[in-house]
């Protein structure tokens, strides 16, 4: 049974510090990036922050620019108490649907803290498939620090995975619109055809596979 919170977090530390109050001592926030592109995995992080975390400028990852979150991203790796990364590649997303995918992802991002968690903080309306006492925040990523904190590090693992890609696959321009469907990735789509990395099921692909 989900404890209740008011709908508005007066502080960014307020649900962790309200869970903390009720004994929970390992509460993950997470979140995910990637759920739109046409290209490239959903990656999930989760991140577990010590009640002495300080970091001015932490927000969701939506409203910072890429070089602020290049910034927080050893940041919040070095003040976390703990994190985890989770990937849910391109097959699997159209094997599952892209819903499914991520919710896995997510499972795989809290399987990845070396301790486990007690309770979950999750971005959104979906319950992680876990036996984990959990609770989901709609914006959750402006509510909540831990969240915060886990788009950003998912935002970026998912950036620099694409970026990379971008050499493995030329052509596609994977740095620069990192998968989302600009009208050049489009364009490259229908030239070069989909890679490994497009998802097969999402329109914009399927039409040339």
């Amino acid at each position: 049974m989900l404890e209740l919170f008011p709908s508005e977090a007066p502080s960014p530390l307020f649900f962790e510090k309200n869970l903390s109050s009720q004994g929970y001592r390992r509460i993950a926030g997470i979140d995910e990036a990637g759920r739109g592109p046409l290209a490239g995995p959903v990656v999930a992080a989760a991140v577990i922050l010590p009640s002495t975390f300080d970091l001015p400028g932490l927000d969701d990852s939506k409203k910072l620019s890429a070089r602020l979150r290049d910034k927080l991203f050893p940041q919040i790796r070095m003040q976390a108490a703990d994190y985890g990364i989770g990937l849910a590649h391109a097959f699997e997303i159209d094997r599952l649907n892209i819903l499914q995918a991520t919710l896995l992802a997510m499972r795989r991002a809290v399987a990845r803290l070396k301790y486990p968690a007690d309770y979950l903080l999750v971005d959104g309306i979906t319950p992680v498939p876990l036996p984990l006492a959990q609770k989901t925040l709609k914006k959750g990523d402006s509510r909540s620090l831990s969240i915060a904190a886990a788009s950003v590090l998912a935002k970026v693992v998912r950036d620099r995975l694409m970026i990379t890609y971008d050499s493995r696959f030329p052509g596609y321009g994977f740095a620069g619109h990192k998968g989302y469907g600009s009208a050049a990735h489009r364009e490259a789509i229908a030239k070069l055809g989909p890679t490994p990395l497009h998802r097969g099921s999402f329109r914009g692909v399927k039409e040339y596979l």
